[in-house]
């Protein structure tokens, strides 16, 4: 029994965490935390566009609306960072160019689902596409490349909780954001700051779960016209409004919880919301189906 315990036991009981995050081919850096954005983003069009597909779209509409949904959905991001943890780059010694330095990290993603939807509705429009339809079809995809993008932070050595005692406790090196690596000590060796709640593991793990439920809940009820997504919101708020109060990094606090906090309860009250009237819609498109916004003919305008 103890042989079969062994390799069991040989597992390290916490979660190492690397030491470098950018790597250099010549003069060109090669960030983690961008390729995670970036695969994340591929995995999500290549899930959206199976879902169109799949749903009687053609090939090709999901990276036409994407090609304005991204770059819109990444200015999105870092502008709600920058505006919302401006004492980063604003202030006495502080260099506000800094805040055009998105490799660094700092993505939010409540900026980025904004400015992202207001870009795909963009696309929508220009391709002749229903933006509902579409953004149904690209939740589940929206959630996993999260999932993937989380991950970023994690080469970057960031956003994690308290001090933990757990076996699954994340190793924190301090870290040299500029360098895009671990401080190290006089012997060589990154200097190890101790074992947190890694919170960005938690959350990743959590969007998948929410991709998983949005694919179960669709087929399982009628949902669409817009629902799939807005619960995909209710579902990722849920969670990222327990895990943000796990982590410890600096954040703006009102009424003594953090600001992302408050966002989670806003946008999932909005999301809450936008589910019962899109039900209500697809309840009044079932008695009269020519004023849905779905129909061919309205599809090829």
């Amino acid at each position: 029994m103890t042989s079969l315990l062994t390799p069991l036991l040989a597992l390290p009981a916490t979660i190492p965490s690397p030491s470098q995050g950018v790597w250099h081919l010549g003069p060109v850096p090669i960030r983690a935390y961008a390729l995670c954005i970036i695969a994340g983003i591929v995995l999500a069009i290549v899930i959206g566009e199976r879902r169109w597909v799949a749903r009687g779209g053609v090939a090709g509409e999901m990276q036409d609306v994407a090609i304005w949904a991204v770059p819109f959905g990444l200015v999105g991001g870092r502008l709600y960072h920058v505006i919302t943890d401006n004492d980063l780059y604003f202030g006495e010694g502080k260099n506000p160019v800094t805040a055009l330095y998105v490799w660094r990290g700092g993505l939010g993603i409540w900026g980025a689902v904004a400015l992202g939807a207001l870009g795909a509705w963009i696309g929508c429009r220009r391709r002749g596409v229903p933006f509902l339809r579409f953004a149904d079809c690209a939740a589940p995809g929206i959630a996993v490349a999260q999932a993937l993008g989380r991950f970023g932070n994690y080469f970057n050595n960031e956003l994690y909780g308290a001090r933990t005692n757990l076996p699954w406790g994340l190793q924190i090196h301090q870290w040299d954001q500029a360098a895009g690596h671990a401080v190290r000590g006089a012997d060589g060796a990154a200097v190890v700051l101790g074992y947190y709640q890694p919170t960005f593991l938690y959350e990743s793990i959590w969007c998948l779960i929410v991709a998983g439920a949005l694919v179960l809940a669709e087929r399982r009820f009628d949902l669409r016209n817009g629902r799939v997504f807005a619960l995909y919101l209710m579902l990722y708020t849920l969670g990222r409004g327990v895990i943000e109060m796990l982590r410890t990094d600096t954040a703006n606090h009102i009424l003594g919880l953090r600001l992302n906090v408050w966002t989670s309860v806003i946008v999932f009250l909005g999301a809450l919301y936008g589910f019962w009237r899109a039900g209500r819609n697809v309840l009044q498109e079932d008695v009269h189906p020519e004023s849905t916004d779905d129909t061919p003919a309205q599809k090829s305008q």
